[in-house]
């Protein structure tokens, strides 16, 4: 059985509300879970309401097993400090044909610490 990391919505209409799940890759969304790992409420004001919560030995559980997250749970977990980032993907020139590749962020870092000249109007 595969796993996936996933949100699976609740709350009202036009107030969204998500809980971050654990749950058989092929369950739909809102369908049968493993386990409630934590919440996240995009409507979160500034007053004490929290946008995000998250349970992280729970989290760091399902990661070790082999559970994977979906893009926006890997966002979470990215500002949370429980992942590395996500791959960034170079695209081509607009003119020739267009090729991906994924790039090694610590391999960006350390060119750009060789030599910053080129790089410092795309810092700024």
């Amino acid at each position: 059985m595969a796993v996936k990391i996933r949100l699976e919505r609740c709350g009202c209409r036009n107030r969204p509300f998500y809980r971050i799940v654990a749950a058989d890759s092929k369950s739909p969304r809102d369908g049968k879970i493993l386990q409630v790992i934590g919440f996240y409420n995009p409507l979160a004001g500034k007053e004490d309401n929290k946008k995000v919560g998250l349970k992280f030995d729970r989290v760091k559980y399902w990661l070790s097993v082999g559970a994977q997250p979906s893009d926006p749970v890997r966002n979470i977990l990215f500002n949370a400090g429980l992942l590395s980032p996500p791959p960034m993907v170079v695209m081509g020139n607009k003119s020739g044909p267009h090729k991906t590749c994924p790039v090694d962020l610590t391999l960006v870092i350390c060119r750009i610490q060789r030599n910053p000249s080129p790089c410092k109007t795309f810092l700024q």
